[in-house]
């Protein structure tokens, strides 16, 4: 067993408890079972070693990625899935300026960083995100390179263009608010930040040959490209994301520039089952997640 300590009876009470791992981070270990054990985990050995997935709840307050730590005690909105996301799949400048809308934790600008040399500033409307994502950027290797500011889009004023723009929106315009205000007001596009200011504002600080990529809903991804192409911001590249081979689409990642071209469209699946991450899944956080 590794330096993750859990004992066999946590790991069947566990089992028989969850049964499914659904919406979770996760984090593996791996351990030497006898014939007994898998027989009280209700399964059939099919190798010496099995490769357990045990969650870690989304509600943690501290996250460990290959290169950074993410601390989430004071910010409405804690690292998910979509951030992992579109932080990975955004085509970044190897140098140049880019600009995270809505960093809350930060974590987009922390993985941004770390996946090029170009300086990032962050942006956030919410003081316990500001003070959130400014104290994770001064605990990372990229301190010298982020800079995390208090501000709401509308009124911030930079003095100049970004080479890229990336942001995780709030999106739930048709779901029912979140009862934590500041977890409303970060999810609800309608109370925090409409998509029409956040495509002015994005019309506004993006450089010509710039490029602005997002994630959202699937059914509200349709709505956000349409506004989108009205102010001048052509979907070049969308990524369908979905969690497993036969479940509907979730996610739409999608990349915007002033060029009119030809979309390019792919498909992410995340899991095999509930135990089993996909190999374009792995690849594409590699970098960032310890188990893989």
């Amino acid at each position: 067993m590794t330096a993750n300590r859990y004992s066999i009876e946590h790991i069947i009470r566990y089992f028989h408890t969850s049964r499914l791992l659904k919406r979770q981070f996760f984090k593996c270990i791996s351990i030497q079972l006898n014939s007994k054990e898998w027989s009280c985990l209700g399964l059939r050995p099919v190798v010496d070693t099995l490769k357990f997935v045990l969650p870690t709840p989304m509600s943690a307050t501290v996250f460990h990625f290959k290169q950074f730590t993410v601390h989430q005690d004071r910010c409405a909105m804690k690292v998910g899935t979509d951030g992992v996301l579109i932080g990975a799949w955004s085509e970044v400048p190897p140098e140049g300026k880019i600009l995270d809308i809505g960093t809350g934790t930060g974590l987009i600008a922390l993985m941004l960083a770390q996946r090029s040399a170009a300086f990032i500033d962050a942006i956030d409307i919410d003081a316990g995100a500001f003070g959130q994502a400014l104290d994770n950027v001064q605990l990372s290797p990229w301190s010298e390179r982020i800079r995390v500011i208090h501000a709401a889009l509308h009124t911030y004023r930079p003095g100049f263009r970004y080479d890229l723009i990336v942001s995780n929106p709030p999106y739930f315009i048709h779901s029912v608010a979140a009862s934590d205000e500041a977890r409303t007001l970060a999810r609800s596009a309608t109370a925090s930040l409409r998509y029409e200011d956040l495509i002015q504002g994005v019309v506004r600080l993006l450089k010509d040959s710039g490029r602005f990529c997002v994630i959202l809903p699937f059914k509200e991804g349709q709505l956000f490209r349409d506004k989108a192409e009205q102010n001048g911001l052509f979907c070049n590249k969308q990524c369908y994301v979905k969690t497993g081979r036969e479940k509907p689409y979730k996610r739409v990642m999608m990349e915007f520039s002033r060029r009119e071209a030809l979309s390019i469209e792919d498909e992410l699946v995340i899991h095999y089952d509930a135990r089993e991450f996909t190999p374009a899944y792995k690849l594409l956080t590699a970098d960032f997640y310890p188990a893989f």
